[in-house]
């Protein structure tokens, strides 16, 4: 089952070709101007109290209809949506005002597909998820970018320091989630086999094996990450397995931008649900570049792709990948099947790159959960992404790089 969804997910660019009516030139990553995110300063804001509850599931926030009446921001607006605080590991806490040169527009063009109501779901019908339980998919790209945030979310890895998730796994729009003050990311790592024991103790392990195979019950009890054991005992690896530990690692920053914040709206704005932490140690793992995220035409399949840890399958890695239904300027909206915890999920394709024959994934969207959304006065729900259009990748770069001289263009 692992071998070939292993190759599903290597070779699903391919399916967007089969019919016949698009070329391979419609699925390139096209490089695009990134406006500039110019700092032009920072001050001090009193310390939060760290007292919000997390809340995996938003109500009332703006839907698709809603979505395509809103008026193009102004440049005015802009610095002030797109202006960030910055906590830190001590607790302190700044406001860093912005500037944005260049082009401001995002091209994206609404769409506007008809899809029937939808009761209340996070999984739609068949649950399309898989549970990766294979050392070799977990511990390899693109799966083992994949991390788990504190506060019961999911990111992703985007530099040798820095994550990307979803601004309310550790903001409610008013206050910071308890335990965002002492921010950890876990990064995956498999249980080791044999925990470096030396020769005496895999001694004793081979004689407790033989004396398991007469009872069931006491091969069950011995460690499942011995595959010594496993293989004496003529049994197939579990599944637990593969099941992930995690190294965690402090948090040293986190940034958040001011459009999140309900002082600017008045409401929460899901377009900027997204938010950068900055890992106190660096890692040595391969992490996912960021991307432009494209119109629905421009994917194969208009398919995407995201791995998290689902709190319905505690302790484990799940994949999933499903068509786009709907967009926004700011917004995906699909029903790829999810559950809280996946939530800050790196939602990602994988394209062309120009001028060469190989095909590149990168990161196009953040999942920002289960949302509750107003449609002509009726409440219908969606799972929702938050795109990375050229602006919002122009300030995820700044935060990554500390300056814009490695964001001109995406």
């Amino acid at each position: 089952m692992e071998h070939m969804l292993l190759l599903f997910i290597f070779f699903i660019p391919i399916l967007g070709l089969s019919n016949g009516t698009e070329t391979e030139q419609d699925f390139t990553w096209h490089l695009k101007k990134i406006p500039q995110i110019v700092k032009e300063r920072t001050f001090s804001l009193d310390s939060p109290k760290f007292e919000a509850k997390t809340n995996l599931e938003l109500n009332s926030v703006c839907g698709i209809e809603c979505q395509r009446k809103l008026p193009v921001p102004s440049l005015s607006d802009l610095k002030n949506l797109l202006s960030y605080e910055t906590v830190f590991e001590n607790g302190t806490r700044t406001l860093t005002e912005v500037n944005v040169l260049g082009p401001v527009l995002d091209p994206a063009a609404n769409t506007t597909t008809q899809r029937p109501s939808r009761k209340k779901r996070q999984v739609y019908g068949t649950d399309s998820r898989f549970s990766i339980y294979d050392k070799r998919f977990m511990t390899n790209f693109p799966f083992n970018t994949a991390v788990k945030i504190s506060t019961g979310c999911s990111g992703i890895l985007v530099s040798p320091k820095h994550v990307l998730t979803a601004a309310h796994c550790l903001h409610n729009g008013k206050d910071y989630v308890k335990g965002s003050k002492r921010l950890r990311v876990g990064l995956m790592k498999t249980k080791s086999r044999g925990n470096g024991r030396k020769r005496k103790g895999a001694k004793r392990s081979r004689r407790e094996i033989s004396a398991a195979k007469e009872d069931p019950t006491e091969l069950r009890r011995q460690s499942k990450g011995d595959e010594r054991k496993q293989r004496r005992s003529g049994r197939k690896q579990g599944t637990s397995d593969g099941m992930p530990s995690f190294q965690w690692t402090r948090v040293k920053s986190t940034h958040i931008p001011k459009g999140w914040f309900k002082g600017v709206s008045g409401d929460i704005a899901l377009d900027y649900d997204y938010a950068v932490l900055e890992l106190k140690r660096p890692h040595k793992r391969k992490y996912m570049e960021l991307g432009i995220s494209p119109t629905i035409k421009m994917m194969p399949g208009s398919m995407i792709h995201f791995s998290g840890f689902d709190n319905d399958r505690s302790g484990q890695l799940v994949y999933r990948f499903c068509s786009i239904s709907d967009e926004s300027n700011d917004l995906f909206y699909q029903y790829c099947d999810a559950e809280p915890g996946s939530t800050g999920s790196g939602i990602y394709l994988r394209l062309k790159e120009p001028n060469k024959k190989k095909w590149k994934r990168k990161i196009i969207a953040v999942y920002s959960g289960h949302q509750w959304v107003d449609i002509n006065g009726e409440q219908q729900d969606y799972n929702v992404a938050v795109r990375i259009t050229p602006l919002k990748y122009a300030q995820i770069c700044f935060w990554i790089h500390g300056n814009d001289e490695n964001c001109t263009q995406g």
